[in-house]
């Protein structure tokens, strides 16, 4: 089984299991935690990767580490992960919890990039377009890019909106190539 794959089901239990405990918002702001650790310790990461480090070795680390900060229900989802050899998978399995989580409360993750920063009434009234476009609640992440010259390129998961005036002197450029 692929990681992703297992990633998502271990993520899908998990928030199944947090939704009928009534215990998602703990859940997020534990496993908010956990990522921040993660992603500042490689050392963690690389001994939760590693196939010489036993499944009980890592759930004590992984217990001494997050003592107090997270959960026993988060802990014993770290003991079931290292107990099935998944512990690997942590930092995954959080991505994708986040994502169903996103996916199951209507919100869409948009990347808006433009040329100048926006200023909060057109930030809002592209959100809001973008929401009306999506029919999701939008969750945008803005930023800047000088060299687009003008205008925004939004991506929307695969999809992108590209209405920057590089991409239109791009397209002008290659329309006139035709030509000649």
């Amino acid at each position: 089984m692929s990681s992703t794959i297992a990633s998502r089901r271990y993520a899908k239990a998990l928030l199944d299991v947090a939704e009928e405990g009534g215990y998602v918002d703990q859940m997020v702001n534990d496993l908010d935690a956990v990522r921040e650790v993660v992603a500042e310790s490689r050392d963690l990461l690389t001994m939760l990767r590693s196939p010489v480090v036993n499944g009980d070795l890592k759930a004590r680390i992984l217990k001494e580490v997050f003592k107090g900060a997270v959960s026993d229900k988060t802990m014993l989802f770290f003991e079931l992960l290292c107990r099935k050899k998944r512990a690997g998978l942590l930092a995954d399995v959080i991505e994708e919890f986040s994502a169903l989580r996103d996916e199951r409360g209507g919100v869409v993750n948009v990347d808006v990039t433009s040329a100048v920063k926006l200023n909060d009434e057109q930030s809002q009234k592209l959100i809001n377009g973008l929401s009306v476009y999506t029919g999701k609640k939008v969750r945008a992440r803005l930023s800047l890019d000088e060299h687009l010259i003008g205008g925004v390129k939004v991506q929307i998961g695969d999809t992108i909106l590209d209405n920057t005036v590089v991409h239109q002197l791009e397209r002008l450029k290659h329309a006139l190539g035709e030509e000649a």
